[in-house]
């Protein structure tokens, strides 16, 4: 925990505040409370693939949530409260722990109604639809999935771009991320710790100060670069940076909202370091195209024989189709939190791209100063200039380098005024 000392009257009022938001959040573990045991994914594979998986409304009401929902809620009702008392209506700050508060309350409201229609409806309140558009006549997500299936599927018919054998096992990708990691973090024992684990579904999560890696996993020098720069830099070194805030300490914690920022945040440096690659763009695709499929009325058995027909084991495609129905039941409404990859990088690439053509550089390194959300970076930039948030310690190369950024997207500012039907149509005899 940050020291209190040097913080001013008004400093102090903002850091009680921030810390009860922080404390309230502690027990509230969104992924912990919609995952399915165990023993559904055995009896799903038992039936061969062919019944349900056995998860209703009653099997959420014997899996508690390890707080009592409706107190939270008042907690959470009554900081707002205070942060109206004691800071006013209008404070910048107070708006956005104001914000936070709602949001908390709303996903605790969405984990009371697992297995309900409702859950998937505070659902896309919270994370968004796959049928949102970005912006008035834009494409949606669902239509920017498709569009990215077509991609992928003309450079799967080439043949040749077959993914690297995957020949590193956990431990060897465990000591070459941490040698990575400390490149950029530090050796010190308490800046970033990786280790391997038994008890995750995904290859590998990210903590606090730690990524752990599942025990079982295989990699290959891809996929730890992908880890280095999605949990490391982003992921684990926005934690750390809301974790150096003297005075927002909320910065360290992120509701839904700034999820969305978070994962994009994260996809776009996939992107831009090159760490990215068809398979992992394909996985994150599919997920988009699998939300707006169980939107659309799709059950869990559609969804299943989906990545079947691509291809993947009953296991994955049990693993993969249970991310889009977890909280809800196999026939209901989706958990849409994974629409924050591309619906994320979307929205922060643009983002950065406004602040670029509008002069707004400093705004850019912001993005990492801990779990922002796009809608307050205005009022980051101003709490910077009142000294009541630190700008980020933990900063990637490419986002240190605004020389560098500036001129990429200076051009890509440019290229996306070309018209690509009419480019296809000019080059025809060339390409």
């Amino acid at each position: 925990m940050n020291s209190l000392t040097g913080l001013d009257d008004y400093q102090l009022i903002v850091r009680a505040l921030s810390d009860r938001i922080v404390e309230a959040q502690t027990p509230i573990r969104v992924l912990d409370a919609v995952k399915w045991d165990d023993g559904i994914r055995e009896g799903f594979l038992k039936h061969k693939g062919k019944k349900l998986p056995a998860v209703d409304r009653a099997y959420y009401a014997n899996r508690p949530l390890g707080f009592d929902a409706t107190a939270k809620k008042q907690e959470f009702q009554a900081i707002e409260r205070d942060i109206t008392r004691q800071l006013g209506q209008f404070n910048p700050v107070g708006q956005i722990m104001r914000r936070m508060c709602r949001e908390y309350r709303m996903v605790i409201r969405m984990l009371e109604a697992r297995g309900t229609e409702d859950f998937g409806l505070i659902s896309q309140d919270l994370y968004g639809a796959a049928s949102d558009a970005f912006h008035a006549g834009d494409p949606t997500l669902a239509d920017l999935g498709l569009m990215f299936s077509d991609y992928l599927n003309n450079i799967d018919r080439r043949g040749d771009l077959e993914d690297e054998p995957k020949n590193l096992n956990a431990k060897q990708a465990v000591d070459l991320l941490q040698h990575r990691l400390n490149k950029v973090f530090g050796e010190a024992e308490d800046t970033i710790r990786v280790f391997e684990s038994d008890g995750i579904l995904a290859d590998a999560a990210a903590g606090a100060d730690y990524i752990k890696v599942r025990a079982d996993a295989l990699f290959n020098e891809r996929d730890v670069r992908a880890l280095e720069v999605h949990e490391g830099l982003v992921h684990v070194g926005t934690t750390l940076n809301g974790l150096n805030q003297p005075v927002c300490t909320f910065l360290a914690k992120g509701p839904p909202s700034s999820t969305v920022t978070q994962e994009g945040l994260a996809i776009l440096m996939e992107v831009i370091t090159f760490a990215s690659y068809p398979t992992r763009l394909r996985k994150l695709t599919n997920r988009t195209r699998t939300i707006h499929m169980a939107e659309e009325g799709a059950d869990f058995l559609q969804v299943f024989e989906f990545y079947r027909e691509q291809g993947f084991d009953m296991e994955v495609s049990y693993s993969n189709a249970s991310r889009v129905f977890r909280g809800s039941t196999p026939n209901g409404l989706p958990f849409t939190k994974d629409l924050s990859y591309l619906r994320g990088f979307i929205m922060v690439y643009n983002y950065i791209q406004l602040a670029v053509r509008k002069g707004k550089l400093e705004q850019i390194p912001l993005l990492f100063c801990g779990k922002t959300t796009l809608e307050d970076m205005r009022t980051l930039r101003q709490l910077v200039d009142e000294g009541l948030v630190v700008p980020p310690k933990y900063l990637p190369p490419q986002f240190q380098d605004l020389n560098a950024l500036s001129a990429w997207m200076c051009f890509s500012n440019f290229l996306n005024h070309l018209s690509l039907d009419r480019i296809e149509a000019d080059y025809a005899n060339i390409l």
